[in-house]
């Protein structure tokens, strides 16, 4: 019995171990099969099979102007790719029968390659089976359309992957008006710092990616699986700026002019909106190569630096506020030099000094040695309070823009190490300091607002698909930066800085203007001030009697010769203004016409170059008759009488070496007189010659000094 068991577990053991072979053996050749035999079976199986999640990318927003005009957008491009597998490259004689004129058709849209090139590429996608060739990049959407109708590229109408062609769509950011306003627009890349509204507003812009479920069919192309396993992407919202396309043309080419004219570094111009704040035109430009400039770097709000003269309105404020100065009282220039310590000389840039002058003048010349030492001998035992203005006119903390980029301004405080004896000084004048552009604007456009500051605006909305999403209100700074006396004596001294001061070549009869012009030494590096180098800026309001928009222009290391403020920032502010002044009618108050208007008593122009005389008078339309003696006279001197609308023309004489009577003529041509007969001229007070040291009918001597007196 035991025997017989153990024949039955012997005969069982050897069967399973034969069937275990033979599975083994099975196994082995299944896996043979699959590994060698099916391989490329199972491997397309796979691909045919496989799904993914593939991104949707949004559209980004568009960033407008504030009339609606495009400052960037995105533009739909296209790159075109090639699938050899398709029905179109591999059945029947389409490829041979279409190849030729679809090759030419390529070569002539796209002007690259020629037809035998094309053809070749073609032949070649067919010949290796490429299931994903690039033929183009960035194609455009006409292109893109044009190309969908070619010979077997069109056979995709009726099926989407018979043709061959496979379009994929990006999106290319496009700004219609190139570099106007560019950097305060700005961009936003990967592994670049973001710049402008682009990237301060860059999560409102770019929208939120879609996903959607994609599988491989036959032929490696993907599809979508069905729309309900689609997430959609949500476009991004367009931002609404403040920048008036017109003005922002126009100071952008002013300040190109002035550059090239110039051979300047750089420059900035800014024109803001006195009421609101609202930004209309900012324009920013560097030099690249000689006479070519283009927006590499915001200076209005990314560059800190000594602000020179522009500053003393800051000064004067604190001084008029605290009472220390009244505009009457009396400041001596002391000869154009002030030494406050051994090796620390303030010097105004009239040499000799103005002599003795109201403070109110002392601010329209721009007298260094007056304004420094108002503030000195009033501050200099108490600095922290000449400080505190300075702090409640946000010149020691960024602004808090909108945009990305501002610098960061420098103002001593007395406690900081490096305050020196020359720091209260030197601070008052624009020196030893560091403030951005923008907030000189900020502060000069608060004086313009009757003491009201507020922050500079660039973006008024966001909105999606004309829906608002978020409105951006003017936002107050400071309700008064100083009492109304203060305000309107600040006023009063920058429009005599246009009437009678360092900035009279901005003066013209169709509106009145209030400003302040500034020249600083610019220092470089180790160099220091040493080596001559300026910053020229001008900064005021516009009209003066009721202001609505301030502006502030900046130019750096101008090299021609000439670096004065209101000669070399004068200029751009003016087109500026007189742009926006002709196009705003609602600044030009009523026009009376005046007729028929007769005056009984007759009015003297005692001495003017006859044809400049007659000019002027044209120009007034006045009826002009000349003296029969004029034109024997030979003189080019005249002078002439007016009553009502008739003038009578009459010669005058001037005699070489003669001193002639200069009274009631104009400072220009009494200069023009005296300095040909070679004397050395000193003109005081302003208006016609009132009165000369040296009496008419005097025989002259070259060399000799004469001083007439202006009123």
């Amino acid at each position: 019995m035991a025997t017989n068991n153990r024949k039955v577990i012997l005969i069982r053991t050897y069967t399973a171990f034969a069937f275990m072979c033979v599975f083994a053996a099975a196994i082995t050749t299944f896996l043979f099969k699959i590994q060698f035999k099916e391989r490329q079976h199972w491997i397309d199986l796979s691909e045919n099979l496989s799904t993914t999640i593939q991104t949707i990318e949004p559209s980004r927003g568009s960033i407008f102007a504030i009339d609606g005009s495009l400052l960037a957008t995105s533009l739909p491009i296209y790159d075109l790719r090639l699938d050899g597998k398709a029905p179109g490259f591999t059945k029947g004689d389409v490829f041979e029968n279409n190849v030729d004129s679809l090759a030419l058709m390529l070569s002539q849209l796209f002007q690259d390659r020629s037809k035998a090139e094309y053809k070749r590429i073609l032949t070649s996608v067919k010949k290796r089976k490429d299931r994903y060739y690039l033929l183009k990049r960035k194609v455009s959407y006409p292109e893109m359309k044009a190309v969908k109708e070619f010979p077997i590229f069109r056979l995709s109408k009726y099926n989407k992957y018979v043709g061959g062609l496979t379009i994929e769509e990006k999106n290319k950011r496009e700004k219609p008006f190139e570099y106007l306003a560019e950097r305060t627009i700005g961009y936003n890349m990967s592994g670049i710092q973001p710049v402008g509204i682009e990237g301060a507003f860059n999560k409102d812009l770019s929208g939120k990616e879609g996903k959607r479920v994609m599988q491989r069919i036959a032929g490696g192309t993907w599809i979508p699986v069905n729309d309900e396993e689609q997430i959609e992407a949500r476009n991004g919202n367009d931002i609404h700026t403040t920048i008036d396309v017109n003005i922002q043309d126009v100071a952008t080419h002013a300040l190109m002019r002035t550059l090239v004219a110039n051979d300047a570094e750089w420059g900035t111009a800014v024109l803001m909106e006195v009421s609101t704040g609202e930004i209309r035109a900012i324009a920013n430009l560097t030099r690249v190569s000689e006479g070519k400039y283009s927006e590499k770097y915001n200076y209005a709000v990314g560059e800190s630096l000594e602000p020179g003269s522009t500053f003393k309105l800051a000064s004067s404020l604190a001084l008029l506020e605290d009472k220390k100065v009244k505009m009457t009282d009396l400041f001596d220039t002391e000869n154009g030099e002030k030494r406050y310590f051994e090796n620390a000389v303030m010097y105004d840039s009239e040499k000799g000094g103005h002599g003795i002058v109201t403070f109110q003048h002392a601010f329209e010349i721009s007298s260094n040695v007056a304004i420094s030492k108002a503030i000195y001998q009033n501050y200099k035992s108490n600095p922290v309070q000449f400080y505190n203005h300075l702090e409640k006119l946000h010149f020691t903390n960024p602004l808090g823009l909108q945009i990305t980029g501002e610098g960061k301004p420098r103002i001593k405080h007395p406690k900081d190490k490096d305050w020196y004896g020359t720091t209260l000084p030197w601070s008052s004048i624009g020196y030893e300091i560091k403030v951005t552009p923008l907030q000189v604007l900020t502060f000069y456009n608060a004086v313009a607002n009757n003491g009201k500051m507020v922050k500079p605006l660039f973006v008024k909305r966001i909105t999606n698909t004309g829906k608002i999403i978020k409105e951006y209100k003017t936002q107050i700074m400071e309700e008064r930066i100083a009492s109304p006396e203060t305000i309107k004596n600040l006023r009063i001294m920058m429009e005599g800085v246009i009437e009678r001061g360092t900035g009279s070549k901005l003066k013209n009869p169709n509106y009145s203007i209030g400003g302040k012009t500034g020249t600083a030494l610019v220092a470089d590096g180790r160099k220091g001030y040493a080596q001559s180098i300026y910053r020229a800026s001008f900064c005021g309001y516009f009209p003066a009697n009721n202001p609505q928009y301030t502006c502030i222009v900046m130019v750096n290391a101008p090299s021609k010769g000439i670096y004065y403020g209101g000669a070399v920032a004068g200029p751009v502010f003016k087109e500026i203004a007189d742009k926006v002044y002709a196009n705003s009618h609602n600044l030009h108050g009523d026009i009376k016409l005046v007729l028929n208007q007769t005056n009984p008593n007759p009015t003297l122009i005692k001495g003017a170059h006859k044809q400049q005389l007659q000019t002027a008078l044209n120009s007034l339309g006045k009826e002009t008759k000349r003296s029969d003696s004029i034109e024997e006279n030979g003189s080019e001197w005249a002078q002439a009488t007016l009553l009502n609308n008739k003038a009578k023309i009459t010669p005058r004489s001037i005699n070489k070496n003669i001193m002639p009577d200069l009274v009631g003529m104009g400072l220009k041509d009494a200069m023009y007189l005296l300095e040909n007969n070679g004397l050395q001229v000193q003109a005081e007070g302003y208006g016609k010659v009132k009165a000369q040291s040296i009496p008419a009918g005097t025989t002259l001597t070259k060399g000799t000094k004469v001083i007439i007196k202006l009123g």
